[in-house]
């Protein structure tokens, strides 16, 4: 039986990417997002040439009961979730100096990106513990997307960065007590990759690039944070739980 990845966010960007990579991997994929149905179709369908069963679950994993509701559908569907990958997040509506800027932002920011994946991870994690009780052997894992922005300052976008920092503690958190039932949890730490999301500030980062703004002068792509998460996926990183990887190209790498 084929394993069964969960990804919030899993139909545009870095979540798309991780998406495609864990389809030629071998997964049915249960996608999850805030666009409708009609508006995704066309991704469902070239991921279901990979020869996986792929399943879209209208859902905003900021509200706790959309958040049960995706969690019971996906069991429906499909049984069970080995890999449950948090991806779904925003950015700033508007990037406002911290001198400036909204507790209304902070609060969206922070639900979407830290207290949405915080407790959806506490419910796939129980789920996966009663199956590890039943078949040890089953291999279990969890994946948070998180950022460079978790330690690097970004002054017109704080609660963007302290999102990201948040979802660096919840790693280590969730490693710490998924140990005793050999759930690994790890974390990716994408630096500027070129999505959606960046599109506006595309000149800015060409010209950052150019400039030798990372080791590897490039965009970063979302397959490049999407094999990654392949390998731990597979059980490719076996001794690593708690760990982080930067999909920067090396961009925070000190030099001189």
């Amino acid at each position: 039986m084929k394993k069964v990845a969960l990804i919030t966010g899993g139909t545009r960007g870095i979540g798309l990417g991780i998406a495609t990579e864990l389809a030629k991997a071998g997964f049915n994929l249960a996608l999850s997002g805030k666009r409708e149905q009609t508006a995704v179709r066309d991704v469902l369908e070239e991921l279901e040439e990979h020869g996986s069963e792929v399943a879209y679950f209208l859902s905003d994993v900021s509200v706790a009961a959309e958040r049960l509701q995706l969690l019971e559908a996906v069991i429906k569907r499909f049984g069970k979730v080995n890999v449950l990958v948090n991806n779904a997040g925003i950015a700033p509506s508007e990037r406002r100096d911290i001198l400036d800027a909204t507790e209304e932002s902070f609060e969206e920011v922070l639900h979407i990106n830290l207290q949405g994946p915080y407790f959806l991870t506490q419910s796939v994690a129980n789920q996966m513990i009663e199956i590890k009780k039943q078949i040890p052997e089953e291999f279990f894992c969890i994946i948070n997307v998180s950022s460079v922005s978790a330690s690097f300052a970004s002054v017109n976008r704080g609660e963007y960065c302290i999102s990201k920092a948040g979802i660096a503690m919840a790693t280590k958190l969730w490693a710490t007590r998924l140990g005793e039932f050999d759930i690994p949890v790890y974390e990716i730490q994408p630096g500027v990759i070129r999505t959606d999301m960046t599109s506006g500030v595309q000149k800015k980062y060409d010209l950052l690039f150019q400039n030798g703004f990372a080791i590897q002068s490039r965009w970063g792509l979302p397959s490049d944070v999407g094999k990654v998460a392949a390998a731990m996926a597979t059980g490719s990183m076996p001794y690593s739980t708690g760990q982080v990887v930067l999909v920067d190209g090396g961009m925070s790498v000190p030099r001189l």
